[in-house]
Parts: C-alpha cells; structure tokens; sequence
C-alpha cells in the first residue's frame, strides 16, 4: 500500500510541476527570453549565472556577439531548472513502472514513454537554443510540452483508478458515449495551438491589427506559401522573426480561421454530450473556458498583444487542453462502488 501512496503523490507532484513549467516556457518566449542565455545547459559557461559585475563581464566575454541581460538570462535558467526537476521526477515514475509491470492494471508502458517523450523534449529544448530559436524547432518544443502535460494527467487518471481499482458504473455504455467527439475536439485544439505556437515563433501576433479583418480596407495581401514553409537555414538569428508581412499576417489569419473552427467543433461536442447524459456542470465548464480564450484571442488583436493578455491566452489554451483532457475521463471517476485491489507485484 505505501507504494500505491507513494504513486499518487509522484504523480500529483510531476502534474503540477508540468504546467509550472509549460507555463515558465509560455513565460519566457513572451519575454524574448529564449536566447538570455546562448548556451545550454549553461548559461554563459555557467550553471548559475554570475552575480558579481567582474564575472559577468567574464561571462559577456565568452559570447561577445550575444549582449547579456541577467533577468532573460534568469528566465531561462528557472525555466532549465523546473524542466530538469520535471525530468527527474518522471525518471521515478518510470522506475516505479518498471517495478510495477507486472500488474497489468498498473500504466506501467506510459510512465516508461513518458521517460522517453521527456529526453527527447530535452533535446529539443537544446536545439531551441542552438539552433537561434528556428521556429519549426520552436513550436515542436511548445507542442511537446503540452503532450508531457496531458500525458501526465492521463497517467494520474490512471494511477488513480489503478490505486482505488474501481468498479464499473451501473450504466456501462453511458460515459462512453460521445467520446469520440471528446477525442476529435483535443485533436483540433492541438492543431490550433500548433498554428498559436507557429504565430508566436514567427512574431506573427503584430502582423494584423483588425480584429475581424487583418486590414481595414484588405489591403494586405496574405501570402501563405512563404507563411507555412518552414525555414530550415541554421545559423541566423530567428528572434524577431524573419518572415515578410504578407506572409505573417496568412498565419495570423489562419489562426483565427482554426479558432473558429474549433469553436464550432466544441459547441457541436459540448451539445452532443449533454443529449447523452453527460454532467452539464462539466459541460458548461469547458465551454466557458472556450468562450474565454476566443476572447482573449480577440482582446490580443485589439490591444496589439500586450504581454498581460498574452500570456493569459498561453495559460488559457493549456488549461483548455487539460479540460478535455478531463473530460475524456470522467467515467473513471463517475463509478459508484470502490473496491481496494490487493496486488504483490507493486
């Protein structure tokens, strides 16, 4: 039994810790934080950035062409240091997989590919900084975040119902239905983060300043070939981005089209379910968190993305994300009878 504790604790830790850190990225790409430091894992050839004005000046010596901002420099520390703690805490995950493989109640193949999906988020994080914030390398970074995070709260549903080992509802068929709307929905919202995180790398938020049309009077011509072929060129600096208007404002565009995309996609979801009896306060949940972030989308265009909204509207398209997330899997808590199991192997 204490390793079943010890379980559900691990994972409500890693959990949290996750969007800690999701949102510490979110954080630091707001801020033009990406490349504070030019190095990695270090940060001007240190662990810790120096405090003394000697070393720092030391450590501005080392990168010369890169000009040292201690507090970016520090955002991407705190922001390596969260992300390394995350890893280490879903390397005792995997251990306890591994202990526990031969329950075949226990998710012990998920907490083992979280391990991977983690190491190979890290080399991404590296390339992220290596690479001069590439955009493709950029948005592949943000997206593998958020797949860490919903992976670790599908795990912890699973832990749980592995701990508790409860026994089926009464109406077995009921909270099934409709989830393959659930499903289709977390998909299209993945895709329309991806176009989010595709806008942000390319410094796209600006391009337009209409909130229904990118230009008064269309005068903008929307280019959407230069818009979606990924720059692969290594070398150049890609903060500030390097995409002509016309080609940054077909990706704000397109964004905007996904949003209203998913939006319908979630109010048709949101209808279906309730006609098959699912719980209207879940419901009325996630559609209000939609509703929401279609405004802060809105509000962004309006005020010319100011950091504040911003950053509400990275936090707001996570929290979205997870909600479907739980909403997937409400029948593993909605179960009347708890029944303890009682395993050897872990």
């Amino acid at each position: 039994m204490p390793q079943r504790a010890a379980s559900v604790v691990l994972i409500n830790f890693a959990v949290v810790l996750a969007l800690l850190v999701v949102m510490l990225g979110g954080w630091t790409r707001i801020n033009d934080a990406g490349l504070g430091c030019p190095d990695w894992p270090g940060c001007y050839g240190h662990i810790v950035l120096p405090g003394s004005e000697e070393a720092l000046a030391q450590a501005q010596a080392l990168y010369p062409d890169q000009p040292l901002v201690a507090g970016k420099g520090w955002l991407e520390m705190v922001h390596r240091y969260a992300a390394s703690s995350l890893g280490l805490l879903v390397l005792w995950l995997a251990w306890l997989g591994w202990k526990c493989r031969t329950d075949r109640r226990y998710p012990a193949g998920l907490s083992i590919a979280l391990l991977l999906l983690v190491c190979v988020q890290g080399a991404f994080g590296m390339w992220t900084v290596t690479l001069k914030l590439l955009p493709l390398i950029v948005t592949l970074h943000l997206l593998g975040g958020l797949v860490i995070l919903s992976l670790l709260v599908l795990l912890r549903f699973r832990i749980l119902h592995w701990h508790q080992a409860a026994a089926r509802s009464s109406w077995p068929g009921r909270a099934q239905q409709g989830k393959g709307w659930i499903m289709l929905a977390t998909f299209a919202l993945f895709g329309q983060i991806a176009l989010g995180g595709w806008t942000s790398a390319n410094y796209a938020g600006w391009a337009c300043t209409d909130w229904l049309q990118c230009e008064q009077g269309g005068v903008v011509t929307l280019d959407f070939v230069t818009g979606f072929t990924p720059a692969l060129d290594t070398g150049p600096n890609y903060q500030g981005g390097h995409m002509p208007r016309d080609a940054r404002a077909a990706v704000q565009m397109t964004h905007r089209a996904g949003a209203v995309v998913v939006l319908m996609l979630i109010a048709t979801m949101i209808w279906r379910l309730g006609r098959a009896g699912w719980s209207r306060g879940s419901l009325m949940l996630v559609g209000g968190l939609v509703v929401l972030q279609v405004a802060l989308g809105v509000a962004n265009i309006i005020y010319a993305v100011p950091i504040p909204l911003a950053m509400a509207h990275h936090g707001g398209a996570v929290v979205l994300l997870l909600s479907l997330v739980w909403l997937s899997q409400q029948d593993r808590v909605v179960d009347k009878e708890i029944v303890y199991a009682r395993t050897q192997s872990c």
